[in-house]
């Protein structure tokens, strides 16, 4: 039976039934386009925000006083507070509406970029450009709205491919503001001219999402949800997997331009040139992560996508012993592409692992789908919070790497052991067994296999 059409009271849209395929296929898929769009140019936005001191510091030169551990100490306050407002943003959707949050989200975005712009000078001290930098951190809680949003927007069936396209977009704007700074740098401009292009662009994001955007009202304030989510082992588990795969693709976005500079003398014009190809990359295959995980499995994906990487890594500490330029950045670069696959992948599994576990209950239908969204979109805020932070563990790695031995080589092996130990836990919790089976119906003496996590 096809669900009645959505109604609205104002920007809020009553009914919502994504898994009623008459539904979707009458109303609900061009609605729910229409709010990923937006959501994608508003999250797009806010990351090109959160990274944007990976690109000032490029332009940050002996005239500013500032050393390499000052600059990663810089980037790790920055990922660290991108990485805090993630959960209070998740829940900011269910309180205020996705589109009413998106509006406020993105306006949020003028404070950093205006302070920015303010103190981006030689002679401002230290201190001050961190306050600043703690600023932009807010631009890394525009994912989490952003993902939490979209969930609920789309059926289970092509969740996958949604949220890599809505995360990658706004995973996006990392290589965008660095291309932006390469041009700027180029043509002999300032810091300055860079902030100046995005403040009206975060006016211009607010305005669209204010114009075109609809609230859930399905999307109910449940604070029982992120207890829930935060009590099921799942959300840790996956978050920790996440710290692989996300916190590797922001970690290193913040920290490969200064790698360059640091480890190879790379002048901020000529790494400029280079840092932007990974992450451009690591965001356009983002989706393909999450059409692959849809189609094959979203844990097989994330296990050989960890044995890609850890081979990659391999590869770097070699090129970074040997002082191969080359070698390094196009082994680099792919690192940033398996990170943004894995992005992808390890996205997809978090609604199927808890509509597994809705039918592992006993819960059918739409109970299971209620039930699986609404710990999926809690869990996901979490997990997107623990994985940024990742990030911060990758630039106070790589601080501390090159203060101890001046390269970023005992970095990478501390990487590489991370990915390993990764590859190890997809394996044993999602692949080496299934989740387990639904007891047959009364009527049947029959069991049903339980989807495998294999399948989520």
């Amino acid at each position: 039976m096809t669900a009645p059409a959505p109604t609205r009271r104002g920007r809020w849209i009553e009914r919502w039934d994504p898994e009623d395929e008459g539904f979707w296929n009458a109303t609900g898929e061009r609605i729910a386009r229409r709010n990923l769009w937006f959501s994608v140019l508003s999250e797009h936005i806010g990351f090109s925000v959160w990274t944007l001191w990976s690109v000032l510091v490029l332009f940050m030169g002996p005239e500013y006083g500032l050393t390499p551990a000052d600059k990663f100490l810089l980037t790790s306050v920055v990922t660290l507070v991108g990485a805090v407002v993630r959960v209070p943003y998740t829940f900011a959707v269910a309180v205020f509406g996705g589109r009413n949050w998106t509006v406020v989200s993105a306006s949020l975005l003028l404070a950093p970029t205006i302070a920015a712009f303010t103190v981006m000078e030689p002679g401002t001290s230290f201190s001050t450009f961190l306050l600043v930098g703690l600023l932009a951190g807010i631009g890394g809680g525009n994912f989490a709205s952003s993902m939490t949003n979209i969930n609920a927007f789309f059926p289970l069936r092509k969740k996958g491919w949604a949220l890599g396209l809505n995360a990658g977009g706004g995973n996006i704007g990392v290589p965008v503001i660095q291309l932006a700074a390469l041009a700027i740098i180029g043509a002999g401009g300032g810091p300055r001219v860079l902030l100046g292009i995005y403040i009206p662009l975060i006016v211009v994001a607010a305005v669209l999402a204010a114009l075109f955007m609809d609230n859930l009202a399905s999307v109910k304030n449940d604070t029982g949800a992120a207890k829930d989510a935060a009590r099921d082992g799942h959300t840790w588990i996956m978050a920790f997997l996440y710290v692989g795969t996300f916190g590797s693709f922001i970690g290193y976005s913040f920290a490969f331009g200064q790698v360059l500079t640091n480890q190879f003398g790379r002048t901020p014009l000529q790494a400029a040139y280079l840092t932007f190809i990974g992450p451009l990359l690591g965001s356009l295959i983002r989706p393909v992560g999450g059409w692959l995980a849809d189609r094959y499995g979203g844990a097989r994906i994330t296990l050989w996508n960890y044995v890609g990487m850890a081979a990659a890594t391999a590869v770097l500490i070699g090129a970074g012993m040997r002082k191969s330029l080359p070698l390094f950045v196009s082994v680099f670069v792919v690192l940033f592409v398996l990170s943004g696959l894995g992005n992808g992948s390890t996205y997809k599994m978090i609604p199927g692992i808890f509509q597994a576990k809705a039918l592992a209950r006993g819960l059918e239908g739409e109970a299971a789908v209620a039930h699986g969204r609404r710990l999926s979109g809690a869990a996901m805020g979490l997990i997107g919070a623990v994985g940024a932070l990742g990030g911060v563990g990758i630039n106070l790695a790589f601080r501390q790497s090159f203060l101890s031995y001046g390269s970023g080589t005992g970095a990478f092996v501390a990487f590489l052991g991370f990915y390993a130990v990764c590859f190890v836990v997809t394996w044993a919790v999602y692949l080496r067994r299934p989740i387990g089976r639904i007891p047959a119906t009364a009527s049947t003496s029959e069991e049903k296999t339980q989807l495998s996590y294999a399948e989520v």
